[in-house]
This record gives C-alpha cells, sequence and structure tokens, in this order.
C-alpha cells in the first residue's frame, strides 16, 4: 500500500440523531479500487448496540485488510425511517452508495433494478454451505444473489421475569399453545400485582409481530407460508387474531401511550411478567444491574412454534453501478465470513447466519438462541420486518393493523389481511 494516505483508520461510529457513511478508499493491491471513489456504506446505527456493532465490524474487516481504508462523513437524517429515502434519492441522481443496511427478503423490491448477481465473487460455496436456508433464500431477489445478510435476530420469543412467574405458580415450559399464553395470563392477574402482558400499543408493528407468531403457532409452518404467498387461509388468519384479542385483556392499562422500551421495563423491574419481542428485547436485560439471564428473567420459544426460527436480519445489498465494486465485493465478502459475523453480533445481541460460527465469546443467552437457529426446522421470515411480503402488501398489513387497535375487530381485519395481497 502506498505510504502517502491521509485517510485515518476508522473509529467507530459517533453523534446523535444521525447515522453515517463509512467509506472506504482503495489503495493498489488484493481487494482494493485503486483510484476508485470510497466506499459509501450507508446505515442507521448511530448509537447504541447497533453503533458498536458496525464500528467492531469494520475494525476487523481493516484488521483483515489493511490495504483498505475507511474515511467517516454524516449523513443528515439517514435515520432508520427515512434511510430507504435517502438511498432512492441517490439512485434517482445516478449516484448510488456502495452498500446500505437494509432487510432482506422482499422488501428487496423497492430497489430491485439496482441489484447486480454477486453469486461467485461473494456468494462462494462456502457461505451457500454454511447459511441455512431460511438466510440464504432472503439473500435472493428473484432467484439471484443480491445481498449478505449479517446477523439474525428472532421474532418468536416470549421473555418473562422469573419471580412474577413462580409467584403466579406458571411454569412457563409447560406452554404449548397461544391459548395457554392467555391462560398463563389470567394465572397472573389472579395471584399477582404484575400486568401479565407487556405490550404496547402506541406503534401497531409490535402487534404485528405477535399475530405473525400466533399465526405461526395456529396455523403452522404450511399456513404461515400459505399466508405469506398470497393465499391464506381467512379461517386461520382470524383464530390468530382473536388469540390477539384475549391477549389485549392482560394489556398494561397505558399500551396505547408506552413505548416499547417502557414495556420491557416493566418486566426488567418485575412490574410484568410476559413480554413479546425480537431478542433485542434481551439487550437491555444484558446491560442490566441484578438482572440475570436464567436466575431473573428467561425465554421460551413461542408457545406453538417449536421448531420454527422466525426471522428478521440485516443486510448489505450490492448495487451494480458500484462506485467500488472491488473492495464492496471484499466487504460483503467478509460480512459473509465467520470472523465478522462474530464481532458484529457480540456488540448487536443478535447471533450470526452462519452454522459453522464460533459463537462461544457470545453471552448465554446468544448461544442458547444460535442452537435454536441451528436447530430450526424452519426458518421462516417475518412479516413486519420487510422480508416476507413485497412493500405495497407490507403497507396494506400496516394499514390493516392501525383499523385493528381502535376496533379489535377480528374478523373484519382477517379479511383485510387476505387481501392485503391482491
Amino acid at each position: 500500500m502506498s505510504g502517502n494516505h491521509t485517510t485515518t483508520r476508522r473509529k467507530i461510529l459517533k453523534g446523535a440523531g444521525a447515522a453515517g457513511i463509512a467509506g472506504l478508499a482503495g489503495c493498489s493491491g488484493g481487494g482494493g479500487d485503486s483510484g476508485s471513489e470510497p466506499i459509501e456504506l450507508l446505515h442507521a446505527w448511530s448509537s447504541g448496540d447497533g453503533n458498536a456493532a458496525i464500528g467492531a465490524l469494520i475494525k476487523g474487516f481493516q484488521d483483515a485488510h489493511p490495504d483498505v481504508e475507511f474515511a467517516e462523513e454524516p449523513v443528515n437524517g439517514a435515520a432508520r425511517g427515512n434511510l430507504d429515502q435517502v438511498v432512492s434519492n441517490r439512485l434517482q441522481a445516478n449516484d448510488p452508495p456502495s452498500t446500505f443496511q437494509s432487510w432482506p427478503g422482499k422488501t428487496l423490491e423497492k430497489f430491485g433494478e439496482a441489484y447486480a448477481d454477486i453469486e461467485g465473487d461473494v456468494w462462494t460455496d462456502d457461505l451457500k454451505s454454511n447459511y441455512l436456508p431460511g438466510p440464504k433464500r432472503q439473500a435472493q431477489l428473484d432467484g439471484t444473489y443480491v445481498t449478505v445478510p449479517l446477523n439474525i435476530h428472532r421474532i418468536n420469543n416470549l421473555f418473562y421475569n422469573v419471580p412474577v412467574l413462580e409467584e403466579a405458580g406458571v411454569d412457563p415450559d409447560s406452554l404449548s399453545s397461544p391459548a395457554d399464553v392467555v391462560d398463563a395470563c389470567e394465572a397472573v392477574a389472579t395471584n399477582t400485582d404484575a400486568v401479565p402482558f407487556a405490550q404496547q400499543t402506541s406503534g401497531a408493528w409490535s402487534t404485528v409481530q405477535l399475530w405473525e407468531t400466533v399465526l405461526l403457532a395456529e396455523a403452522g409452518i404450511g399456513g404461515y407460508r400459505s399466508f405469506i404467498e398470497g393465499n391464506g387461509d381467512t379461517e386461520q388468519v382470524r383464530a390468530a387474531l382473536e388469540n390477539v384479542v384475549a391477549l389485549s385483556d392482560y394489556y398494561p392499562g397505558d399500551a396505547s401511550s408506552i413505548s416499547f422500551t417502557e414495556a420491557n421495563t416493566m418486566v426488567m423491574e418485575g412490574d410484568a411478567a410476559f413480554i413479546h419481542q425480537g431478542d433485542w428485547a434481551a439487550g437491555a436485560y444484558s446491560g442490566a444491574d441484578e438482572f440475570n439471564y436464567g436466575d431473573d428473567w428467561g425465554q421460551v420459544t413461542y408457545p406453538g412454534t417449536s421448531g420454527s426460527y422466525l426471522l428478521n436480519m440485516d443486510s448489505f445489498p450490492y448495487f451494480a453501478d458500484n462506485p467500488s465494486p472491488e473492495a464492496t465485493k471484499t466487504f460483503l465478502s467478509y460480512c459473509g465470513s465467520a470472523e465478522g459475523q462474530v464481532l458484529f453480533n457480540r456488540e448487536k445481541g443478535s447471533i450470526p447466519p452462519r452454522k459453522d460460527a464460533d459463537v462461544s465469546s457470545l453471552n448465554a443467552f446468544q448461544q442458547d438462541q444460535y442452537d435454536d437457529f441451528t436447530s430450526a426446522e424452519n426458518q421462516p421470515p417475518s412479516v413486519q420486518h420487510g422480508l416476507a411480503v413485497s412493500p405495497g402488501v407490507s403497507t396494506n398489513i400496516a394499514s390493516a393493523f392501525s383499523s385493528f387497535l381502535e376496533n379489535y375487530d377480528a374478523e373484519e381485519t382477517a379479511n383485510e389481511l387476505v387481501d392485503a395481497f391482491q
């Protein structure tokens, strides 16, 4: 590498409210693009565990590829909510970034014409043999590999406060169906002063997550797949919604005004028994004093969904009109490596998509999740997080749930959800 580079080694992203562009400036030598534009990595991990995770990933990449360095520039307004809009504007201006943070799966359709095939260059036999079928399928758009999943967040978790359940006389391992969860909530309500089910409804996303998990339990993997393929059974959809309605009797009285963080804190403080969430809920637990996994809190696969690992993931796609093609491919290959994924997920609280990762440096909860993932019979994609349904269908589903949270009309909402694909 030339000795006159002025680009400094990248520091962990900092700043409040703004994401960053991480630019890789290639030098002559393996994997770099000598003389090309810096790699621009657009993302919304400007703080918290995501910030630490992307910093660890990029430092690991630099250590492995010292001929490719990073420069950093701020991207104003690139929070997750409008990151896609930033990318869209760049594409319309014929100025695409090298890659960006995106859910894989059906959500990729929004920029479908802009991607390029990275099979062979990035998706080698190594990746194909070490990614399980679910994540591998989500990395493809119309059968073409266009993105690299970096992590997995599980959706079908049921977290609980151990002392509250002990006081209620509830054994979480005995629950085998969504109806059992409702019965357990009644036991909590009868025998304790805790809120049985810490759900927030100020935003519809938590309810969509809950419903899709219950649908997976009620309809099985076959019924769930039929729904996301546009052939849902209205009765199965309605039954799952009715279970959500039954659970709503056990929500906090202020469910419509609290956030997910506030709901999760109720479980941590012993003010609530259960919360259904993605595994990011456990991130707060691991940082809390005297709230220990196994002793103070636990998790079970949502009753009725045993054998399935309901997926949400982040990934980095590859654009065809790429400003730094070779360096970007080198970076995406590192993101697909066991080393890169362990560095990222150790900080993020999620797990690697690869089945051959050494997860001994992850915490006990993550290791348990990883064991569940690698032994799962099915890895279906999440509806709420854009993997399972196209952007248009996702909009229709969100609209249906906005109405559902106002009237809890299971029959009407079931028809709207089945019709969302038309």
